[in-house]
């Protein structure tokens, strides 16, 4: 292989942001209702806990169909959260990073409303020109991550090559966050086990998608803390392989 290139791909491979996971589940594993009509259901304190997460990211990530789904804005929340980002040596606000390996996003979402900082499309080759000429009009740059799927790796190296980003916050959904685990690179998942019980087989969990076939091709975690705070436990998981260096 030639040499140039050896190094150019294993540079894709390794320079890329720190990737942290935040999601809330109810006590049977779901992030969602069986017909998604409900996907938000954590206490005030765990909203907290998203905001403080987002105070220390360059940028927060999210799926084209979590985003389609509700008022979300991927913003700093409350004052307090901008100052203290401010305090981590952060842009005001964090990047925004929309993936969508079809490019169906909808143009009347309510991220596209605020313009408080760029956002960012991760999309494929095989996504529909019609869909991403209103979306250029509405988004700070599209990339091209791919012809069918995304490349993740790639597009995390793009990420912190160009627009700087060392911290990156992804917020599900469950397909998104099964490709990044497939791709090991998640290095860090903070889960918030809220007292419910959804149950029904078509609701989502953290991790859709394809899954794996054999355990050996598991991610594998190891908690790096727990706490409780009322009915709610808070757990960070890393993971359990070093990290590869760049």
């Amino acid at each position: 292989m030639n040499v140039t290139r050896l190094v150019a791909r294993n540079r894709r491979t390794t320079v890329r942001p720190f990737v942290f996971v935040n999601m809330a589940v109810t006590a049977d594993g779901k992030i969602a209702s069986a017909n998604r009509a409900v996907s938000s259901f954590g206490s005030a304190r765990d909203q907290q806990h998203l905001y403080e997460l987002r105070a220390q990211a360059d940028a927060v990530m999210c799926g084209a169909r979590t985003l389609n789904g509700g008022e979300i804005y991927l913003g700093n929340g409350l004052e307090k959260f901008r100052r203290l980002r401010l305090r981590h040596g952060l842009a005001e606000y964090p990047l925004r990073v929309i993936v969508t390996g079809s490019g169906t996003i909808n143009p009347e979402a309510a991220i596209f409303r605020k313009r408080f900082s760029p956002i960012l499309v991760l999309t494929t080759k095989s996504a529909l020109p019609a869909r991403l000429k209103r979306l250029r009009m509405l988004v700070d740059e599209i990339r091209f991550c791919g012809r069918d799927r995304i490349d993740f790796p790639d597009a995390l190296a793009w990420l912190a090559g160009k627009w700087g980003v060392k911290r990156l916050l992804c917020e599900g959904g469950g397909e998104l966050n099964d490709a990044l685990f497939r791709a090991d690179l998640v290095d860090e998942l903070h889960l918030t086990i809220c007292p419910l019980i959804f149950g029904g087989r078509q609701a989502p969990t953290i991790a859709d998608g394809e899954g794996v076939e054999h355990l050996a091709q598991a991610a594998q975690l190891r908690l790096k803390s727990r706490r409780r705070i009322g009915d709610e436990l808070y757990l960070v998981f890393r993971r359990a392989s070093p990290r590869p260096a760049a």
